[in-house]
């Protein structure tokens, strides 16, 4: 056959960097400081709630293709609560199979061969093939990384920024949506209230969508979160995307939402319908009660969190790592150039035999891989032991 068998529009993408790194922490028994999901569950409060909905019979055949009304019910209560945002259950609230499947559909839904999208990079990889899938063209806006007045005192040494006049300039005639994500993966970025106002200022301007992926909302250790949707003009053009995985530490359930208004859902529901269609029935039932769990739930997450991100930070640091310390998310980027290293695909292929532990290159998140040559991503969402021990042996790099 004269004709390869992939798609061309995904043959620049192969196996997802996660995949590949967490198979070779298998291989090599190292620490798998790669890929973002905890080494522990949740709440067992919210685990015996999925074997209630199971014993019960509920969510075991297909549910409803939108969610179930508990659920639906349950993530409009969480926007209000939280954010003071109001949607109504039957027709501004989607269910899908984790924030990855909200993002394809999202794409797929909203985009036409054609159409631009503006992207903050680095960005996560499916967001990349997704817009790939679509036909559309990725433009990427990339977070610039500064030494200097890092908000994190001053055991932080640098940090992420989005540049507004490079974010305006990228916008074309051409230009459909804005993809954002804040808390930012894998930067640790949490854009600001002035940041939003102004990408709000520009989509309202432009007629421009947003697309925002919100996944790690409740895990802002410096600063706050602030949906883009709360800003003049924008619940109307927002499509916001949330996800229990990251919330409550069970990523395996893979339950996801969407919130915008009735046009917007109803658009993303079309290209979703033909996705899974329906998914995880059970843990559907067990998320709407996890979404209602008290405010000491959320706050002890983000302490907890918080002193995961600190341990691992200053064992980096102390490995002789530069370390940009995050201000929200799982993950802490790191440069290598200190350690007389400048290749950041190398490095993590070779540092499961040198010191027992896997990472991601952030190469993999930039079009212009030379932007990312030397940064390094590593995963906090661990036990603190295995932290410490990740962060000993990281220490044979520098001698230590």
């Amino acid at each position: 056959m004269g004709r390869p068998l992939l798609n061309r529009r995904l043959a620049e993408f192969g196996t997802t960097i996660f995949a590949e790194m967490s198979a070779l922490a298998v291989r090599t028994g190292s620490i798998n400081l790669g890929q973002g999901f905890p080494d522990t569950d949740g709440p067992e409060e919210v685990r015996e709630a999925a074997v209630r909905a199971l014993r019960d019979g509920r969510g075991n055949q297909y549910p409803p293709g939108p969610g179930i009304p508990e659920l639906r019910t349950a993530v409009a209560a969480h926007q209000q609560r939280w954010y003071g945002l109001t949607y109504d259950p039957d027709t501004e609230v989607l269910v899908t199979a984790g924030a990855t499947e909200a993002i394809a559909a999202s794409l797929l839904a909203l985009l036409e061969p054609g159409d631009e999208v503006i992207a903050l990079e680095p960005y996560y990889d499916s967001y990349a093939a997704c817009i790939a899938m679509a036909g559309a063209t990725r433009v990427p806006v990339t977070l610039r990384a500064t030494v200097e007045d890092s908000p994190g005192g001053a055991a932080a040494q640098g940090y992420y920024r989005l540049d507004l006049d490079e974010l305006r300039d990228a916008v074309t005639d051409r230009t459909r949506l804005i993809l954002l994500n804040t808390p930012h993966n894998p930067t640790g970025t949490v854009l600001n209230r002035d940041e939003l106002a102004a990408v709000a200022e520009l989509a309202c301007e432009r007629d421009l969508l947003v697309v925002t992926d919100e996944v790690y909302e409740h895990l802002v250790f410096e600063g706050e979160h602030v949906p883009i949707a709360c800003f003049p003009g924008m619940r109307e053009r927002t499509v916001s995307i949330g996800s229990a995985g990251k919330t409550f530490s069970f990523t395996g359930w893979k339950v996801g939402w969407v919130t915008g208004s009735p046009e917007l859902v109803g658009a993303v529901r079309g290209a979703k319908q033909f996705l899974t269609y329906v998914s995880a029935g059970p843990f559907q039932y067990a998320v709407a009660e996890a979404l209602a769990l008290p405010d000491d739930y959320f706050h002890g997450l983000r302490a907890g969190l918080r002193r995961k991100r600190d341990i691992l930070a200053d064992g980096l640091a102390e490995a002789g790592f530069r370390v940009f310390r995050p201000s929200g998310t799982y993950f802490i980027t790191t440069d290598i150039t200190a350690l007389g290293e400048q290749d950041g695909l190398a490095f993590c292929l070779g540092l499961p035999e040198r010191c027992g532990v896997v990472a991601v290159p952030n190469s993999v998140f930039y079009d212009d891989t030379e932007a990312g040559r030397t940064l390094v991503r590593f995963a906090f969402c661990k036990r603190d032991e295995v932290l410490r021990e990740a962060a000993s042996r990281l220490k044979q790099l520098s001698g230590g």
